[in-house]
């Protein structure tokens, strides 16, 4: 490999990001849905509301489809490169 050619990774620096802000937006989500349970001497029927049993698990289902997303994006960068070399070397 000569030092002109650079190396091709599949992912490239938004993915990442992309993948880290859908892990983040799924942390939040699992934060969300802990909370105090009962215990075998009270029950805390607080565990059946509206931000346990619907608002958290579509925070996480929003999240790992962000994640999704992060990794099927195709990297722009890499195939506008390409297209310059190949349209430069036939010239």
């Amino acid at each position: 490999m000569s030092k002109t050619q650079k190396k091709v990774f599949a992912f490239d620096r938004v993915n990442f990001i992309l993948l880290a802000i859908g892990m983040a937006i799924v942390i939040v989500g699992m934060i969300l849905m802990s909370g105090s349970g009962s215990d075998e001497h009270t029950f805390n029927p607080a565990i059946f509301d509206a931000q346990h049993i619907k608002v958290a698990p579509g925070v996480c289902l929003f999240g790992y489809l962000f994640m999704i997303y992060g990794i099927m994006r195709k990297p722009r960068s890499g195939k506008h490169d390409e297209h310059n070399e190949t349209s430069h070397s036939e010239a």
